[in-house]
């Protein structure tokens, strides 16, 4: 963008603009809505301010530190935002069109129905009339940006640049995608259920895992593009040796409220269980489930002491409140599960001897462990990072603390 258009702004008139916002945004009287259009915010310090609703058409924010800012239903049309830092940023509804957020830090930012689409702004001047301008280095888009665990769902993305950006577990479900050039982008375990990718370009992209349930990847290009794994829609029933396995979890609750007397024990791996529909407050003690997919179920309360749920699919999963004493977890993904006030600690077997619950090398990138019990459970290069931890027992439990502190 020319240095003419550009306005810059010293320290103490930014701190009453942004002091006067948030009296605008609390509605308190002498309130303002800040007009920072065109302002040089640049490697500005804004953590954690509310810039909600503000007007920051064309701003050059490019560098700016603004981990944790309230950028809800603002205006950032044309804005440059390279290399900033927005982790934990707030952007619902925020108008990002023809904004330049090439290498910028999004991870775990909130961008609910945010605009990414392309856009170009014109400027009116006596002599000119109207004429586009553009922000150096405009054509990346969101290339190379990190956008890990960000939440994007229904935003606009259509004929975004987002080449060898970063997408890994981020959440886009019902996003549109239409045109949308992710060559070399990384999206493993991306929940793109619902999305519209009619025309996308995914050459190259890495999709390991990722949800796709009511998606149409047959309409984009996925030439040279890791599909692993992919999780598409479960089959309405699934049957095990002819046995369906609402049966099978029958006889296994039986084998279970019977001691074994009665009943059958469940015992697979590679089982979809997502057919059942919820599993809320069942008894599955001693279950065996390894690399079984539970993706988004509902296990509130659910009875799990000694399960082994080695390499299961748990993405997005309610166990709040469950039972997992001595359970087996280890290299289960558990992004984004809610644990909250669950019981992970030892199971007692008898004799002095204790089993403990196992999530070594488990995934627990933004899961919920408020209030769980995770009494000398094993943590071992466990993925922690954004998980909630108020009021969780992690006595005697091995885990990283760094890890647990960046958190």
């Amino acid at each position: 963008m020319s240095t003419k258009l550009i306005k810059l702004i010293d320290a103490s008139a930014l701190r009453e603009a942004l002091d006067a916002h948030g009296r605008y945004v609390r509605r308190e009287q002498g309130g303002r809505r800040a007009n920072l259009a065109y302002h040089d915010l640049s490697n500005c310090a804004l953590e954690g301010v509310d810039l909600s609703e503000a007007d920051l058409t064309g701003a050059l924010l490019c560098g700016a530190a603004a981990r944790k800012a309230h950028l809800d239903r603002a205006i950032l049309y044309g804005a440059d935002l390279r290399d900033a830092d927005l982790r934990e940023a707030s952007l619902n509804r925020a108008d990002l069109r023809g904004a330049c957020l090439r290498g910028a830090n999004l991870a775990r930012a909130q961008m609910l129905n945010c605009d990414l689409r392309e856009g170009q702004t014109a400027i009116q001047n006596r002599t000119d009339g109207f004429r586009l301008i553009q922000h150096e280095k405009r054509a990346g888009d969101l290339e190379s940006a990190v956008l890990t665990g960000a939440d994007l769902s229904g935003a606009q993305l259509g004929g975004l640049g987002g080449i060898a950006a970063d997408f890994r577990d981020a959440v886009l479900t019902g996003a549109s995608l239409n045109g949308a050039r992710m060559r070399n982008a990384r999206l493993d375990g991306a929940d793109m259920s619902n999305c519209d990718v009619s025309g996308a370009d995914f050459s190259g992209a890495s999709l390991k895992g990722a949800v796709v349930v009511g998606t149409n990847l047959a309409s984009a290009s996925t030439r040279g593009a890791d599909l692993e794994g992919l999780l598409r829609a479960p089959p309405p029933i699934v049957f095990i040796d002819d046995k369906p396995l609402t049966d099978l979890i029958r006889d296994h609750q039986l084998w279970c409220e019977t001691g074994g007397m009665e009943g059958v024990f469940f015992s697979g791996s590679d089982v979809d269980f997502r057919s059942v529909g919820t599993l809320r407050n069942v008894s599955l003690t001693a279950l065996t489930a390894r690399s079984a997919v539970f993706y988004g179920m509902d296990m509130t309360g659910a009875e799990l002491q000694g399960a082994d749920l080695t390499g299961a699919d748990l993405r997005g999963v309610c166990l709040r409140g469950a039972d997992l004493r001595g359970a087996k977890l280890r290299d289960a993904r558990l992004t984004r599960a809610d644990l909250s006030n669950a019981r992970l600690g030892p199971l007692d077997v008898g004799q002095g001897r204790v089993v403990r619950a196992d999530l070594s090398r488990a995934c627990l990138r933004q899961a919920d462990l408020s209030g769980a019990d995770l009494t000398r459970a094993r943590l071992i290069e466990a993925e922690l990072d954004g998980v909630k931890t108020a009021g969780t027992n992690l006595s005697l439990a091995e885990y990283d603390e760094t890890a647990i502190a960046a958190a």
